[in-house]
This record gives structure tokens, C-alpha cells and sequence, in this order.
């Protein structure tokens, strides 16, 4: 998956975190239907999680080598 996608995705994932939120605040959800909204947002909590772990890491990865001599690539393949 490319960085903008990445980006994408994991706005699109927070976006939709908080629209299952504020529908778990609102009170007016089924049992059932809050409990399918909570797994929901576990698993887009989750992935977004994920996203921003490896961008935390790349940016380790940029301040560690910051004297710009030798800048590698980021695979979040490698570094997980």
C-alpha cells in the first residue's frame, strides 16, 4: 500500500471512528447494534494504530540518519 494510500485510509478510518462515537453517544443504538459499532471501532482503532506506528518509525528512522548523507528507504516490511 503506498503512503498516500496510508494517509487516505487512515482518514477515512478515523472519520468513520468518529461517526461510530458519536452514535455510541447518542445512546440510541440497539444492544446488538452498539456491540457491532464497538468491535467496528476496535478494528478501525486497530488499523489505525498500525498507520501511525509506521510513521512514527519512519520518523525515527529520518532523526536517526538527519545529517542527510544517507536517507533509506522506509518498509514497514523491515521494521515491524
Amino acid at each position: 500500500m503506498s503512503r498516500k494510500t496510508n494517509v487516505r485510509h487512515f482518514e477515512e478510518n478515523l472519520s468513520e471512528l468518529d461517526t461510530l462515537v458519536t452514535q455510541l453517544e447518542s445512546n440510541q443504538l440497539s444492544l446488538e447494534e452498539a456491540l457491532k459499532a464497538f468491535e467496528k471501532g476496535v478494528k478501525l482503532s486497530q488499523e489505525c494504530q498500525a498507520v501511525l506506528t509506521q510513521a512514527e518509525q519512519k520518523v525515527q528512522i529520518l532523526l536517526e540518519k538527519q545529517d542527510g548523507e544517507h536517507l533509506e528507504t522506509f518498509d514497514p516490511e523491515l521494521h515491524s
